[in-house]
């Protein structure tokens, strides 16, 4: 994010404005995981394979874990272009989690490139029950959020972020209309979430920290 909170423009472009490190600590990361999760907002707009690089994968390859992390998108409302270069690669497979909202024709689309839909009957995907399902059926562990921020708000809301890892780029954005961390809302998070620091390096003229999540009380 910028120095004063933004994590993009008011006209919600790609990020662009950190450096190749931030970039490179971002796959790293990816590559811990044992899946990634976006919501659709996000992916639309960023237009992302959410692959790795061929010397993570070796590295993945010698932890005993799968050569590059599932792919996992969040929609609520599942009208999801299946054009999107995340289903122009067979990187590692993809599960949608959204809702009976999603649209018919869209499932078939979807479903000719072997995604694998997660469909619950309530108007809004249940993050808790998500998380379950990934645990359960498919051995996920250690799942990295890459955003937006309205996902990642309703995950902090719901308790369920363990760790953040914060880069800050040398840049100001100002004005109301660009998001911060946790989007656009007018509204305070429902209770305080308490950061604690593990980690803060210096990178010319970005910082990179990681906080721990503290538990609710």
């Amino acid at each position: 994010m910028t120095v004063d909170g933004k994590i993009t423009t008011r006209a919600f472009g790609p990020v662009d404005f950190t450096s190749r490190e931030d970039k490179l600590h971002l796959f790293q990361q990816r590559a811990l995981a044992d899946a990634v999760v976006i919501g659709h907002s996000t992916l639309k707009l960023d237009n992302v394979r959410l692959g790795i690089s061929e010397d993570l994968r070796a590295i993945r390859i010698k932890r005993g874990q799968t050569p590059a992390p599932l792919r996992v998108i969040v929609s609520n409302e599942g009208r999801i272009d299946s054009q999107l270069k995340i289903f122009q690669s067979e990187i590692s497979p993809i599960l949608i989690f959204s809702t009976k909202r999603m649209p018919k024709h869209v499932r078939v689309s979807l479903r000719e490139k072997k995604v694998t839909l997660h469909l619950s009957e309530s108007r809004d995907v249940d993050l808790c029950e998500m998380l379950k399902i990934l645990r359960r059926d498919y051995k996920v562990r250690r799942l990295a959020c890459e955003g937006g921020p309205i996902l990642f708000r309703s995950l902090l809301e719901l308790g369920l972020v363990d760790e953040l890892n914060l880069t800050i780029a040398p840049y100001l954005f100002g004005g109301a209309d660009a998001p911060t961390l946790t989007g656009l809302s007018k509204e305070f998070l429902p209770a305080s979430v308490h950061c604690i620091m593990k980690d803060i390096r210096v990178i010319g003229d970005e910082c990179f920290l990681t906080y721990r999540i503290r538990s609710p009380l």
